[in-house]
């Protein structure tokens, strides 16, 4: 007869314990521990059918004599997802997508599987069944042979499909749904999350097979589960946005194999999701006539340069204390860029209700926004207009001095290339910079009062 145990698992990081504790010695939160069964039989895991039997076991290698082939990375056939992957799937690698529900992670991964149609795709649902999967489908495109699906949620089941399939990439929908038997868990529960990915990271290691998780998300935003989950896998996604909206933002958190700083834009359509190859059409909106409080910045997300539009609306705070609202911008920022403009330029704006928006719903945290940031409140607090054709680039420091940013002449050919014919930065980027090649006229500063005086006469 089967073992029985009772363990307690803190639901942030997985940590055990024989009993309930009321702050986790590992992750330092409190009330995190939950009580769970936990029944292992006497064979201690399910047999491993994907497995040789004549497999020899792994034995140490010189780095020196192992090979491989940099250039075996398999495209999905979207431009974006690849570009946040690194550039195309790794075989065997373990990715992990996360997100709010119905923000469209299971049309992603569909519509990568139909459209890699000279890959063999097993798509894993234990949310929907084969007639749902195939609804979804009909509006994105069918017309693909080697994808098959499977609505199953026991792994050992999904594992023994994908040991006769043999296919060339694994998708698994959702990863909270799957539930083996070696574990007497709840589904969805820590220690079946847990166990469950185990099982397919092995897979994915010993058969080279890549496989994509789906993954829920709880109230706080983060992906449901214990946090081991995330430094099991090799990449995770998370896919943001407001469902209301038709954009979605793809961006990648970790990636052992690429930059973890790169974003893909898709737009939610009745049809799928579509790539949006040219992000200024969601983060520049068109503007008609007089419009103040509206600045344009250049800013950098991997090694994509993006030209985001930064809205501020100054206005006299009538009730109470003044609101200090921030939109995809971290406020307390904007709060030392409010101390320098008080401080350094003696403008008032202790008694002012000051609301900061970044158009397209995209969350930025690069300091080279700053001087499109300062000059949009200064622009809303005067109601005096910034021409449309002027974009900003640079950081600002306590001392209203204008600081240099990273890779300048990235932004400055952006900007050229969207049409801005001038573009406001440091004097300290330009040393050694060639301004003859770029098609826009670059001006630069030293400070921040220099700035304002050329930019608002």
């Amino acid at each position: 007869m089967a073992k029985t145990k009772t363990t307690f698992y803190c639901q942030n990081c997985g940590a055990n314990s024989p009993k309930w504790l009321g702050k986790c010695p590992a992750c330092g939160e409190w009330n995190t521990y939950v009580e769970e069964v936990v029944s292992k039989s006497s064979s201690a895991s399910e047999k491993e059918v994907w497995q040789d039997e004549s497999r020899k076991r792994n034995k140490p290698t010189k780095i020196q004599e192992l090979q491989f082939d940099n250039h075996r990375r398999i495209e999905t056939g979207s431009g974006e997802l690849d570009r946040t992957l690194g550039g195309g799937i790794v075989p065997g690698s373990l990715v992990l997508i996360g997100g709010e529900p119905g923000i469209g992670k299971s049309t992603l991964l569909l519509q990568m599987a139909i459209q890699m149609k000279t890959v063999k795709t097993l798509y894993a649902s234990g949310e929907e069944s084969l007639e749902q999967i195939r609804m979804r489908a009909e509006r994105i495109g069918i017309d693909a042979e080697n994808c098959y699906l499977l609505a199953e949620t026991a792994l050992s089941d999904i594992l023994t499909h994908a040991a006769q399939l043999k296919p060339d990439v694994l998708i698994i929908d959702s990863i909270q749904t799957l539930y083996t038997d070696n574990i007497e868990a709840s589904v969805g529960s820590i220690s079946q999350v847990r166990e469950c990915t185990g099982k397919l990271m092995k897979y994915a290691k010993q058969t080279n097979v890549p496989v994509f998780l789906i993954g829920h998300v709880n109230k706080d935003g983060a992906i449901a589960g214990p946090k081991v989950l995330e430094h099991m896998v090799d990449t995770v996604l998370q896919f943001e946005g407001d469902r209301h909206l038709s954009y979605r933002i793809l961006r990648t958190s970790k990636n052992r194999f690429g930059s973890t700083s790169e974003l893909g834009i898709y737009e939610m359509r009745e049809s799928g999701l579509r790539e949006v190859t040219n992000p200024s059409e969601v983060l520049i909106s068109p503007r008609e006539g007089f419009l103040s409080g509206v600045a344009i910045g250049a800013t950098l997300e991997g090694n994509r340069p993006l030209l985001i539009e930064v809205q501020s609306l100054v206005s006299p705070a009538t009730y109470g204390n003044p609101q200090r609202s921030t939109t995809g911008f971290d406020v307390k920022r904007l709060n030392m860029l409010l101390a320098v403009l008080e401080k350094r330029l003696g403008i008032r704006l202790s008694a002012q209700d000051i609301f900061l928006n970044m158009a397209g719903g995209i969350k930025v945290n690069d300091p080279a926004l700053d001087l499109s940031i300062c000059a949009g409140i200064y622009s809303s607090f005067d109601d005096i207009a910034i021409p449309s054709s002027i974009c900003f680039s640079a950081e600002v420091g306590l001392g209203g001095e204008i600081r240099a940013v990273n890779r300048i002449e990235s932004r400055i050919t952006e900007a050229a290339r969207l049409g801005f014919s001038q573009i406001y930065v440091s004097t300290h980027n330009i040393k050694g910079v060639d301004l003859s090649k770029f098609d826009i006229e670059v001006k630069a500063f030293s400070k921040l009062a220099d700035a304002f005086a050329d930019l608002f006469n």
